[in-house]
């Protein structure tokens, strides 16, 4: 006897999760039943979690120029918020006060390996997916209110207690205040409450509101998220990528021009030559449309871009450090992603292309650290070289030898 559809047992919100499955089930299961369709509570995702930075670390890194970081207060008295764009300086934090404050950093994983290293944990998803790892610090009381997020997160709890409300409800309102520098929901009814220690993760699927407050102490949070591009983005950058490659003979043509009835119409003549004129995507050819997105995907949101070296590498040096044990270290500004169109293989990295082969490219976007062999043919090497000159790869000689 088999169970109707309508019969099944509903999928529980909350699960526990173990040193061998940190999401409390294979991840082919999350992926077919959780991921981007409802939020799951993993009590106990990562057992003895330790956080991989100290908050002292954590506010000196928001002290960095180039580092993305903001301080947010909440006056509970008045219902105001105060917001600071980083960098910030001691002296912000000396007026803090002890309570209802919080500290956001993003792209900590680009600044430090321990964080970057918590990366491994979700290698089920296409690296190219994953954003960034903010990091939350909070005092008790301290949060940026209810707020959604268009974007899946995996929220670790690193460090004390933040209690989390959530709400799944589809029809409840998504207006904004007004009133607040932060994008804060005017109304929040909560359907699920939790209060999560070092190693819980909450994972919530892009629309789902969500408060979270520090409780008791002092918190550390650790925010897993996703990149999740809009339509408009996409379609803007798609745009900007066709206008820079379309031939400039590629025009609105009228050749069948009939005289005009009423002066001044767009007719549906018009707007069908329109539809010749302007490609859309799919109407392109996979080439196209994957050059396109490889550079897209890979070109990051902040600007940021690996600084390459100050004298450029030749080929004869680069095999003489490759011979004496030398390891490559992909540059954690580094963005990477390929694509195979027919026999042609593709290297994507922050916007730009290289040929590349295929059995090379896997290691490069899977791997922080590479030790190459030494059976390399001569277009392996250029790409490495092309890469390292580029500011994408590290040489790091072996230790003890000279250069």
């Amino acid at each position: 006897m088999t169970l109707s559809h309508t019969s099944r047992k509903p999928l529980p919100i909350e699960v526990h999760g173990s040193t061998s499955q940190p999401l409390g089930m294979t991840a082919a299961q999350f992926l077919r039943d959780y991921w981007q369709k409802r939020p799951l509570l993993v009590r106990n995702a990562f057992p003895d979690f330790q956080a991989p930075i100290a908050p002292e670390d954590l506010a000196g890194l928001a002290c960095e120029e180039g580092a993305l970081s903001r301080l947010i207060q909440h006056d509970e008295d008045r219902q105001r918020w105060k917001v600071k764009t980083g960098p910030l300086s001691e002296s912000d934090f000396a007026k803090t006060g002890n309570a209802n404050w919080t500290l956001l950093v993003q792209d900590v994983d680009k600044w430090d390996m321990d964080v970057a290293a918590l990366l491994d944990h979700f290698s089920f998803l296409p690296s190219w997916r994953v954003d960034d790892v903010m990091i939350s610090y909070a005092e008790p009381g301290g949060g940026v209110g209810a707020h959604v997020d268009q974007y899946d997160v995996f929220l670790l709890q690193g460090l004390g207690q933040r209690h989390w409300a959530i709400s799944t409800d589809p029809h409840a309102p998504k207006d904004f205040r007004n009133d607040v520098e932060l994008k804060q929901l005017v109304h929040f009814e909560p359907t699920h409450e939790w209060l999560l220690d070092p190693g819980d993760m909450l994972y919530l699927p892009p629309g789902i509101a969500h408060d979270g407050v520090a409780f008791g102490g002092p918190c550390m949070t650790f925010s897993v998220g996703m990149r999740a591009p809009s339509q408009g983005e996409l379609v803007g950058d798609l745009a900007d990528y066709l206008a820079e490659h379309l031939a400039e003979d590629q025009r609105y043509a009228d050749p069948d021009l009939a005289p005009v009835k009423r002066a001044g119409e767009i007719d549906k003549a018009a707007l069908q030559r329109l539809r010749v004129a302007l490609p859309f995507a799919q109407a392109l050819d996979d080439a196209t449309l994957l050059d396109w997105f490889g550079r897209f995907i890979t070109r990051y949101r902040a600007a940021q871009a690996p600084m390459p070296p100050a004298k450029p590498l030749g080929e004869a040096a680069l095999i003489k450090q490759l011979e004496g044990g030398a390891s490559l270290l992909r540059h954690p500004w580094s963005r990477m992603a390929w694509a195979q169109a027919g026999k042609r293989c593709t290297l994507y990295a922050n916007g730009h292309a290289y040929p590349a082969s295929s059995h090379w490219v896997v290691q490069l976007c899977a791997q922080r650290t590479l030790s190459p062999p030494l059976d390399w043919s001569r277009d392996d090497i250029s790409l490495l070289l092309a890469l390292i000159n580029d500011g994408h790869l590290i040489l790091r000689r072996l230790r003890g030898r000279n250069a």
